[in-house]
């Protein structure tokens, strides 16, 4: 089967290598990538044809949404490029439930639900794909209060590796929908999701910034308060970020109160204020979607390379405190601490396919340069992470710039990834779905 054959059945755009247009598709925010052709669907009968395509000739299949994941899942070398974009709709249903395509951003979402006062709990990018972050988990500025992206996920439409069409939901396909969240994209092409999107105001935004000299005072300050502190209130500590200083860069807690109450956010912010001395605050009241940032698309020969992990309670100050140690020394990586906790902690450890619920912070580390500077660095960040290792859990799939078998060990401990190959080997026995953080069919891969 050729990609002419493939016209034949196709109502969208096909762009093969070496025609005009492929330069701009073939690659990612992230990764450069070679393959055979690019299509854009227009119709889930076209998604279907694709998939069905991609089984008969063997090429591999990547599915792009957004085209962020920073392991350039949404491109490869030869195969065929699933790209989602023409499916973009964002549809108001009753009751407050929100239909997305597949090929959305949370951007597209945040406008389209502005004038109706309404907000779905995503991520803190407006150029993020709806597919990649919600399958993957979702952590963004109402996680505290509204959750992860995928608890808010009712529904999904999923084209499965024969190329059915079905829904999957508590009702439907329950154990698919169960893998759908949190499970990555091993199981099928998501061409509509349906959330449950919640009444929102403006909210409280901006960022308060302390010298790098009071790091750690600072970090063990903050993760002691927000054990305490409303569910509104979400926030992130960044620091370490050598484009603002290196280890003289500031500490930067970048938050956002769920709410438009001046009285009660400042409550809430006020504590915050108070754990050092404040350099910068800009602090506002902000339409939610002004909050979501655009992303960032790093210049040709520049490299990225991120880890990322979970603390708990008993965790907490040893980890904070190794990387603040970390975050003083020349050649630190960028590092960026979330307190999560809040209604994530609320849903069951067994309900979805994501396994950290109890942790109380994620942080993630990032190197980014030209290769001579991640090779001269690569040693301490190496460093660094064998000391993290035995405070910290898991990985966080949406934070892992690579894909082998070790991150897919740390995304899933042994029980989850066991019933995970047990969906996979129902929906995608010949692992069709293999370009992303990969569930294999064979349930002794990946335990240890």
């Amino acid at each position: 089967m050729t990609f002419d054959e493939l016209r034949q059945a196709f109502g969208g755009e096909i762009v093969e290598a070496g025609t005009a247009g492929y330069d701009a598709v073939s690659g990612t925010v992230f990764a450069t990538g070679s393959p055979a052709g690019v299509v854009r669907p227009k119709s889930v009968a076209d998604v279907q044809a694709v998939v069905q395509f991609a089984a008969a000739t063997g090429l591999a299949l990547s599915v792009r949404g957004g085209g962020h994941a920073f392991a350039g899942f949404g491109t490869n070398d030869g195969g065929v490029v699933l790209d989602l974009g023409g499916l973009a709709d964002v549809e108001l249903l009753e009751e407050g439930r929100v239909r997305i395509g597949g090929g959305a951003t949370w951007g597209q979402v945040a406008d389209a639900l502005a004038p109706h006062g309404l907000a779905i709990s995503s991520g803190d990018t407006r150029t993020v794909g709806v597919g990649g972050l919600t399958l993957g988990g979702g952590i963004g500025w109402k996680v505290r209060k509204y959750g992860l992206a995928l608890d808010q996920l009712v529904a999904a439409e999923v084209v499965t590796a024969d190329g059915d069409v079905v829904q999957a939901s508590a009702d439907e396909h329950p154990e698919l929908f169960w893998g759908l969240r949190g499970g990555g994209g091993n199981f099928g092409v998501v061409t509509a999701f349906e959330f449950e999107a919640h009444p929102t105001t403006e909210v409280f935004h901006g960022k308060i910034a302390f010298p790098a000299a009071e790091a750690a005072v600072v970090l063990h300050g903050w993760a002691d308060y927000v054990r305490t502190a409303p569910a509104e209130l979400t926030t992130i500590v960044n620091f370490a970020n050598p484009f603002l200083g290196g280890p003289n860069a500031p500490v930067e807690i970048q938050l956002t109160y769920d709410g438009d109450d001046e009285t009660a956010a400042a409550a809430a912010i006020d504590p915050i204020r108070a754990l050092g001395t404040v350099i910068a605050d800009d602090v506002a009241l902000t339409p939610y979607g002004e909050v979501l940032v655009a992303g960032q698309t790093p210049p040709p020969g520049i490299q990225l390379v991120t880890r990322s992990a979970f603390a708990d309670k008993e965790s907490v100050s040893e980890v904070l405190q190794l990387l603040a140690e970390a975050g003083a020394m020349q050649g630190s990586p960028i590092i960026a601490v979330r307190s999560v906790g809040g209604a994530v902690a609320q849903v069951a450890a067994d309900a979805t396919a994501y396994p950290y619920r109890q942790a109380e912070l994620m942080f993630v580390t990032t190197l980014i340069g030209p290769p001579p500077v991640i090779a001269a660095a690569r040693p301490a960040f190496d460093a660094l992470w064998d000391r993290l290792g035995p405070h910290s859990t898991g990985a966080y799939a949406n934070f892992l710039a690579s894909a082998d078998e070790a991150d897919v060990a740390a995304i899933y401990p042994a029980q989850t990834y066991q019933r995970l190959a047990a969906v996979k080997r129902d929906y995608d026995p010949g692992n069709l779905f293999r370009g992303n953080h990969n569930i294999r069919p064979d349930e002794a891969a990946g335990v240890s």
